[in-house]
């Protein structure tokens, strides 16, 4: 059961979800946030509408002390300062004690991505006709095609697909909807897992939950594929391949990295990836030290040492 919040928490919490269309795990999240600090400010005889800036400070110094990572502190700093401000908006709280309070600052760490070689592997894994190994091979394709999130792509339904028209419909954070294209590969993967030696030999006889019957993966039982196990099917094929444990979200980071390489417009690689900020997609222009020396080396005019002449001889 949700633990329960102050009024303010929880109208705070609430308009997330409403307003801003803030989905239910992010929620869960900053319930969980929200919850300690509330526990913290209860030692200290306060709650949210009369935390002063110490009682902040003090959060945020317990977390460090707890050793949490830096992005927890940052996600837990932000649970606090958005409701504060919520509340001094809607004239539950005298001023916003968290108002001067600097972000945490998080270390830029460059996404992981796979070389292409290493992609091509792991899409050769799943082998075989069965419906298990045709799914693998769709679920493969679709990360690694679109370059989606693996909670777009268990969520998606049958009728989201038109492989006619070589799109899929994805709804990503907030519920925003958005058309990506579907490559060869993963047209091809999705019509043999669509076919009937796939997914039907995999749909019950009666659908155990409301909603499976639409789902575009299931998994063994007949069930939509959940989050969970698309992990499990990644690392699995990774394993197989000699990649090493990878999480769903690399093949997303490889998506965008050889588009960006190979000369897509990065503006066309946001709208592929759902990014509301192009600074996110940024962040993939990040290359390797080798790529930047191949770059470098095949495009700067000064780049190649020139023959050296020998100096003129004094006569």
């Amino acid at each position: 059961m949700p633990t329960a919040l102050s009024q303010g928490a929880e109208e705070y919490l609430s308009w997330l979800a409403v307003e801003r269309g803030r989905s239910p795990s992010t929620i869960s999240a900053y319930r969980r946030d929200l919850a300690a600090y509330e526990a913290l400010l209860a030692t200290r005889g306060r709650d949210p509408c009369n935390a002063g800036s110490d009682d902040v400070e003090a959060h945020v110094a317990a977390l460090r002390r707890a050793r949490r990572s830096p992005a927890s502190v940052a996600r837990a700093l932000s649970a606090v300062r958005g409701l504060h401000r919520f509340l001094f908006d809607e004239g539950l709280g005298s001023f916003d004690p968290a108002d001067d309070m600097d972000a945490v600052r998080l270390p830029v760490r460059l996404p992981k991505a796979l070389t292409e070689d290493e992609v091509s592997r792991l899409l050769d894994v799943p082998s075989g006709n069965g419906p298990l190994a045709r799914r693998d091979r769709a679920l493969l394709e679709l990360l690694y095609g679109t370059g989606a999130r693996v909670s777009e792509i268990v969520g998606l339904d049958l009728a989201d697909l038109a492989l006619d028209e070589g799109l899929v419909r994805v709804y990503g954070k907030g519920s925003k909807e958005r058309l990506v294209p579907i490559g060869s590969g993963a047209a091809v993967a999705l019509e043999q897992w669509l076919g009937p030696l796939g997914r039907p030999l995999l749909a019950p006889k009666r659908w155990r939950r409301r909603g499976d019957a639409e789902a575009l993966l299931l998994n063994a039982r007949g069930g939509r594929l959940s989050r969970q196990g698309a992990f499990a099917i990644i690392r699995h094929h990774a394993h197989t391949a000699g990649i090493g444990p990878i999480s769903p979200h690399v093949l997303r980071h490889s998506c965008a990295t050889h588009m960006l390489a190979r000369g897509a417009d990065i503006r066309v690689v946001q709208e592929l990836l759902g990014h509301a900020s192009i600074a996110t997609t940024q962040i993939y222009t990040k290359v390797s030290p080798e790529h930047l020396r191949s770059a470098y080396l095949a495009a700067h005019p000064r780049a190649h040492p020139r023959p050296r002449t020998s100096a003129p001889t004094e006569r």
